[in-house]
């Protein structure tokens, strides 16, 4: 891997990290092609009917969630580093062009939390090393996302994006 190692602060930082049975290109394409978002990229029994992917620095990466009552929420980030098929990165706090986000109060949801996610592949033979990192900037964003369910959804996820390279 080219990239550089992130170091992690336990108090700032959630990571997520397994070993998986797919080629990293496909996890890659499966994290690159808004068709592909739209199947794994939130937990059942939630689901993500939209998504837009500018896949460069300062590009948007949107998407819709719909809650299993038919309830909308969209999300809108900002990538702020694309290497293919090992490193990409973007974050909340920002819109596409790096234009700063207007975050909501009290929804009790994700639109709440400033992280940037750092998700990084690794080919080991025909697996890959997923890492994922969310980054935030106190430690009381990071316990409010921990205990909104982070490694339970993110982990889930992952199962949902192994099931869908599985098949391509």
């Amino acid at each position: 891997m080219t990239t550089a190692f992130v170091k992690t602060n336990p108090k700032l930082d959630l990571v997520l990290e397994r070993l998986v049975d797919v080629p990293r290109e496909l996890v890659w394409a499966a994290w690159t092609q808004p068709e592909h978002i739209k199947t794994w990229f939130t937990p059942a029994p939630w689901s993500t009917v939209d998504c837009e992917i500018d896949l460069r620095p300062g590009g948007i990466f949107r998407t819709v969630m719909r809650s299993p009552e038919g309830e909308e929420t969209p999300h809108v980030g900002c990538y702020l580093e694309v290497v293919p098929n090992e490193k990409l990165v973007w974050t909340s706090a920002l819109g596409p062009g790096y234009r700063p986000v207007l975050k909501s109060t009290g929804t009790g949801s994700c639109d709440e939390l400033y992280f940037t996610a750092i998700i990084t592949l690794e080919a080991q033979g025909n697996q890959t090393k997923y890492r994922v990192i969310a980054v935030h900037g106190d430690e009381a964003a990071a316990k409010q996302h921990e205990e909104m369910g982070f490694h339970e959804g993110w982990g889930a996820t992952l199962d949902q994006l192994v099931a869908l390279v599985k098949t391509l």
